[in-house]
């Protein structure tokens, strides 16, 4: 099943492996994409769908280094090259939109760019600068409604960009701990006007922001991605956490989305998202599921066959192998990634990986 043909929403897929979205780090001019980040995606144009880095909607966004942004002419046109590079082979690309939130340092942010989050909370842990080397995150400030109506106007304000830079569609990035998350998980959001306090109220966010986009491009173009259980940045489980989810995604099933894709870190030490939880999930969804976390090609066909996904996602394999559909097909060895050039600008460890003997 893996490799057979799917039609996600209006969107015909030729296979049923997806590129899970992957930070490198390649945007080095004022967070603008460039060639070489068009051929990194050209050269993995043979999976079924390219689901991009993370991109900030928003200069309070870009709390990496070097990550992309789509919120001004030159990202578009910069992701136009993408697009048209992807196209051109045959694929097909949504932009993942990632406003970084708390998960920042000032040092990564554009002139005039602010911190801000759910609650006034440091994140945990510390943020490369390449101005300062690694510093711990900066304390961000708390959002204010007036702050949360702007963020849901540059999240419909990057889809609409997103269409005019050539992509089918959008992912909004609710998982990892960013912003949308910084509002779901009740370890982070500590609000207690009409965006916390409450599941509905935690939720009220990110339901905010899928309409928004849905209203202006569609909501069969718009997907999402959660990590309920997910440690990354802070988040972690609490209680009551499958039951928000639950009706998060009961309501995300009523605007019709693209799809829902939800990724479990278990493969690499957090808690495993529980199995009960990702059935629920997928049921409580009318339309395309993907599941992510540790797949390989014997795990995406058995989640594939038993209906525990539609389609399956995998990360670090596409990274390290432009021609993973290829490689799977055949049973042919896989390329190690580097994890040392993981986010170094440059193309080595980016565009240097080999494909296989023709």
């Amino acid at each position: 099943m893996l490799f057979d043909a799917f039609s996600l929403r209006a969107i015909p897929l030729k296979n049923r492996a997806v590129m899970s979205p992957l930070t490198r780090s390649r945007a080095v001019d004022n967070n603008t994409p460039n060639s070489l980040m068009a051929t990194y995606y050209a050269q993995r144009a043979s999976a079924g769908l390219i689901i991009t880095e993370g991109t900030s909607p928003s200069p309070n966004g870009l709390g990496y280094a070097r990550i992309p942004g789509l919120f001004n002419d030159a990202q578009v046109q910069g992701w136009k090259l993408v697009t048209e590079a992807v196209h051109a082979k045959g694929g097909k690309i949504v932009v993942q939109l990632m406003h970084t939130g708390r998960v920042s340092h000032q040092a990564n942010l554009p002139a005039g760019g602010e911190v801000l989050s759910a609650s006034a909370e440091t994140c945990p842990g510390q943020m490369w600068t390449d101005t300062q080397g690694s510093q711990p995150h900066t304390p961000p400030r708390a959002m204010t409604e007036a702050d949360i109506q702007t963020a849901v106007g540059e999240y419909a304000t990057a889809a609409r960009l997103a269409i005019e830079a050539g992509f089918d569609g959008i992912e909004l990035h609710a998982a990892n701990g960013y912003l949308l998350e910084q509002f779901l998980n009740a370890n982070i959001n500590r609000r207690t006007d009409g965006y916390g306090g409450t599941a509905e109220g935690r939720n009220r966010l990110v339901l905010e922001v899928a309409r928004a986009a849905a209203k202006e491009i569609g909501a069969e173009r718009v997907g999402i991605r959660l990590s309920p259980h997910g440690v990354f940045n802070g988040a972690g489980a609490f209680e009551g956490v499958d039951e928000q989810y639950l009706a998060l995604v009961e309501e995300l099933s009523a605007l019709g989305l693209m799809y829902v894709h939800v990724l479990d870190h278990s493969a690499i030490g957090a808690p495993p998202v529980p199995a009960k939880l990702k059935v629920d999930l997928k049921a409580a969804f009318d339309g395309p599921f993907i599941l992510a976390g540790g797949l390989d090609k014997a795990s995406a066909q058995l989640a594939l066959r038993e209906g525990r996904a539609d389609l399956a996602a995998m990360g670090r394999a596409f990274l390290a192998n432009p021609d993973l559909v290829d490689r799977m097909r055949q049973d042919a060895p896989l390329n190690a990634p580097a994890p040392d050039t993981f986010y170094t600008p440059g193309a080595k460890g980016y565009i240097d990986y080999p494909a296989l003997a023709a």
